[in-house]
């Protein structure tokens, strides 16, 4: 329900909050700090916080074919360190338990940016937090609004939020981009029951700690009509790209896949024109990887050039170089 920016004054930065009020747009100055190098990464973190909080108190949980209204456990970790954890745990839904992954990752970043300011500017941004949550809390109906003229308004179906997006393609994003990403997973988790939707949330903890965690900044995690990890190097001149799918949330099958793919030009004449992903082997496991055995994978994938060329030549039965995953299928046998 904030938007939080930054701004040069009298020789130091100003991190400013924008929020509605009853009279209309106000702003405060939170804190300021000695340069925008300390000033960036603070608003960046506080902006996602305020997104991640906010927007699941702003819109209806429509699956099933009915309305309610989504769970708002996920405010008590902007004042309550113990509670980051229960941002974790939960099968409410795919997108809840995404937005929930997002905030607990925006709590993270919110305290490596003030561990290297002083005290004051810690403690004032603090209190920025606590005031947000209790601006939320009482939106979400769970507290009693206050009656103040500076009070923060929430406009449900119309959040006051703003988001940067720090890499790939994790984000909320603007609300028409939100409901777009809220459709997709509302469509992965459609007509599968309460034990692979718990299964699929699993599923998409790890995959999400995994992309988080890696050292891969080519790694993108995708929502779309499968939740999986894409990673295609910019210098593999075999045009070699890497997939790995966690199941489908409706399906019965419980196999994670591992794929390695190339592009074919559709012209072998032209190698610039248009192309197509032709798969070039599958790791096909029953039993789901580790987050250490993905960031594995996705880590050395990049360590140099050719790796997804060289772990293409694996034949069925070994595992690629230096990982768990063994081939199960080859495509050019």
């Amino acid at each position: 329900m904030t938007i939080y920016s930054q701004h040069s004054n009298r020789g130091k930065v100003q991190i400013l909050a924008t929020y509605r009020a009853p009279d209309g747009v106000r702003s405060a100055t939170v804190t300021s700090v000695e340069d925008a190098a300390l000033a960036k990464p603070l608003v960046s973190a506080l902006n996602r916080i305020s997104a991640y909080a906010t927007v699941p108190i702003t819109v209806w949980d429509e699956r099933r074919d009915r309305v309610a209204s989504y769970p708002a456990e996920h405010l008590a970790a902007l004042v309550d360190q113990n509670a980051r954890e229960d941002l974790l745990k939960g099968a409410h839904s795919l997108w809840y338990t995404y937005v929930k992954l997002l905030l607990h990752q925006a709590l993270i970043d919110l305290d490596a940016a003030t561990s290297s300011v002083p005290a004051p500017v810690r403690t004032a941004v603090q209190s920025e937090i606590e005031v947000e949550a209790r601006a939320l809390t009482s939106a979400s109906g769970n507290l009693e609004p206050e009656g103040t003229e500076d009070a923060r308004l929430c406009e449900f179906g119309n959040p006051f939020v703003t988001f940067d997006s720090q890499r790939g393609n994790v984000y909320l994003g603007d609300p028409h981009c939100l409901k777009a990403e809220r459709s997709r997973l509302d469509r992965l988790e459609r007509g599968a029951s309460r034990k692979r939707l718990e299964r699929a949330i699993d599923d998409l903890r790890l995959l999400y700690d995994a992309y988080a965690r890696c050292n891969n900044e080519g790694a993108n995690l995708v929502i779309d009509s499968s939740l999986f990890i894409e990673y295609e190097p910019w210098d593999e001149s075999g045009r070699h790209f890497l997939n790995i799918f966690a199941p489908m949330p409706s399906d019965d099958d419980n196999a994670w896949q591992l794929e390695i793919a190339q592009w074919i030009p559709d012209d072998p004449e032209d190698e610039d024109g248009s192309a197509t992903g032709e798969p070039v082997l599958r790791c096909v496991r029953a039993t789901p990887p580790t987050a250490p055995d993905l960031i594995e994978v996705l880590d050395l994938s990049c360590s140099r050039a050719q790796q997804l060329a060289s772990w293409a030549e694996t034949p069925v039965g070994e595992a690629l170089d230096s990982t768990t995953f063994v081939v199960t299928h080859r495509y050019d046998d």
